[in-house]
């Protein structure tokens, strides 16, 4: 006996075909550079897309080639997303948050041939095209009028030569379809290749009820930028499901979201904790003036979530959906889901559930594996490096085919992150390797120390570094950046963290900053710390 099922390739092709002929008159919304609103449907873009995806085949770039975007989160953004894959070729989201020699690094390394960029970082693109490959920079011009740069042509002219009725091309399920570089946080940034049937399945994954869970009666913003890895396939699983959709923009400032929220009813958004502590803010400032959408969900991702992030937007109404995922896995590999039992345990058992990084998402399998190479039980005691494998998940870096550091000898990924699994399933993340503190022959998580500190009513951001020590080879050094208007000692959130954890966790000093520094992401940048205050207990002799 043989299955007899039909080969239908997993495409983006099959996605799109779908959204037209189900969701065309379903809003997409754009907030531009310049802070104008445009309304069109899935229907227009859909049909810019056939053109864009015809008018990309006419250039005659090469199957495979890669088309890079260097944009922020809008229309134009989303129909190359889309057009590039249909019509054989790669997309490539650059970030134009890095620095000029990183772009120049990772357009080169990617071997990047054309370039769509907004007109507002043509400035961004000056510092580093003459070190970059691109044959062809096309500029989006949001209505702008007047002389391009040299070498440069004009978007809507470009895609006005396609066809809106022209097919997508046939491609395969295993062709590659984007590109994103990690943020090199370790190193030089590593590309990442996603197929169609990652892209696809990915979509279907999360759109799980207990996983993201997209709705045809969503209305859905992607706050993380599409450079960001995916949009965390916010895009591809908002046109699978015909959900509305809300492109923010560069604005992304807390008073700018709640506008966009409140008047497009926003019912599910994605973002990093940073974003979403500004916005909370915001709301506590002002309770009651702003009318959300009912039942609205936040996934948010990036680093941990804070248990105080999670109270204070339930105090709202709002419910914060924790996620974890990395550029690797395309990118998410667990959300927060309440199992059966959920609702009888005591409110402190509650929030410490949902402040874990959830159950791991479906077809991810994941394990843990001490020091010495041993499988771990989920148990939720045992700490060891999270493996992972799926068939979202890389199993090989653009340009490195072989990686034994990242890849185990029976084929597992490597994430770097230090995490227990519990008998029921819920993944809690401890630290990256990195930045895991070893004082005196033990561990101390950073994390931890970071999301109690940052329930302490006058702080508004903390981040915990690892900081040599003559006697204890490291201790913890806490740098913590105070709310406006608020005043707090070292000795008072000392004296807070010290009933929630041993006092050899507790950091041996704390300073007080204007800001953390932040990767192009929006995580803590923790190796900037650890440079500026690595002499700190230089002559430090006392016990912890």
């Amino acid at each position: 006996m043989r299955a007899t099922i039909m080969d239908e390739p997993l495409t983006l092709p099959l996605i799109l075909e779908r959204t037209e002929r189900l969701f065309a008159d379903v809003p997409v919304v754009e907030r531009r550079p310049d802070g104008a609103v445009h309304r069109a449907d899935w229907g227009t873009v859909c049909r810019r897309v056939r053109r864009l995806a015809d008018a990309l085949r006419r250039a005659g770039l090469a199957p495979g080639a890669r088309v890079a975007t260097l944009m922020w989160n809008h229309r134009a953004h989303l129909e190359v997303y889309f057009a590039a894959p249909a019509a054989g070729l790669v997309v490539h989201t650059l970030n134009p948050r890095l620095h000029p020699d990183e772009l120049a690094y990772i357009a080169t390394h990617a071997d990047d041939h054309l370039l769509v960029v907004d007109e507002g970082l043509l400035e961004v693109l000056a510092a580093f095209r003459a070190r970059a490959p691109f044959r062809r920079v096309l500029v989006v011009r949001h209505g702008a009028t007047g002389a391009l740069p040299a070498g440069c042509e004009d978007y809507e002219a470009f895609l006005a030569a396609g066809a809106a009725d022209a097919p997508f091309a046939a491609v395969d399920e295993r062709a590659p379809a984007g590109m994103c570089y990690t943020s090199g946080t370790t190193g030089r940034p590593k590309g990442v290749v996603y197929s169609h049937r990652a892209y696809v399945l990915h979509a279907l994954m999360t759109s799980l009820p207990d996983s993201i869970g997209y709705s045809l009666r969503d209305t859905v913003m992607p706050v993380v930028p599409m450079f960001h890895v995916n949009a965390w396939g916010m895009p591809h699983a908002a046109a699978l499901n015909g959900c509305a959709l809300v492109l923010p923009g560069p604005r992304l400032d807390a008073e700018s979201l709640l506008d966009l929220m409140e008047t497009e009813g926003v019912t599910l958004a994605a973002g990093v904790p940073t974003v979403w502590l500004g916005v909370l803010r915001a709301l506590d400032a002002a309770p009651g003036r702003r009318r959300l959408a009912e039942g609205l969900r936040l996934v948010v991702g990036g680093s941990a979530v804070p248990e105080a992030m999670i109270r204070g937007f339930d105090r709202h109404g709002v419910t914060v959906v924790h996620a974890w995922g990395m550029t690797e896995m395309t990118p998410i590999g667990s959300v927060f889901a309440p199992k059966r039992g959920f609702a009888g345990l005591d409110e402190e058992a509650r929030y410490a559930l949902r402040a874990t990084q959830g159950l791991p998402a479906a077809l991810v399998r994941m394990r843990l594996v001490d020091d010495g190479g041993r499988v771990l039980p989920w148990d939720g005691r045992g700490r060891g490096e999270l493996q992972v494998r799926g068939p979202c998940v890389t199993g090989a870096y653009h340009g490195h085919p072989e990686d034994a550091e990242s890849f185990t000898a029976d084929g597992w990924f490597r994430t770097g992150d230090v995490a227990t699994l519990s008998p029921e399933g819920y993944l809690r993340i401890v630290d990256r390797l990195k930045d895991l503190i070893k004082s005196g022959g033990e561990w101390i998580g950073s994390v931890d120390l970071e999301n109690a500190l940052m329930a302490h009513p006058a702080v508004a951001e903390a981040a915990v570094v690892a900081v040599p020590h003559p006697r204890w080879g490291e201790r913890p050094l806490a740098c913590v950046v105070p709310r406006a208007g608020a005043r707090v000692t070292a000795a008072e959130l000392r004296d807070f963290l010290a009933r929630r954890f041993p006092k050899w966790w507790l950091p041996d000093d704390f300073v007080f900053l204007e800001a953390i520094p932040r990767t192009a992401t929006g995580k803590f940048m923790k190796r900037a710390l650890r440079a500026r205050f690595r002499d700190r207990f230089r002559g430090a002799e006392g016990a912890p």
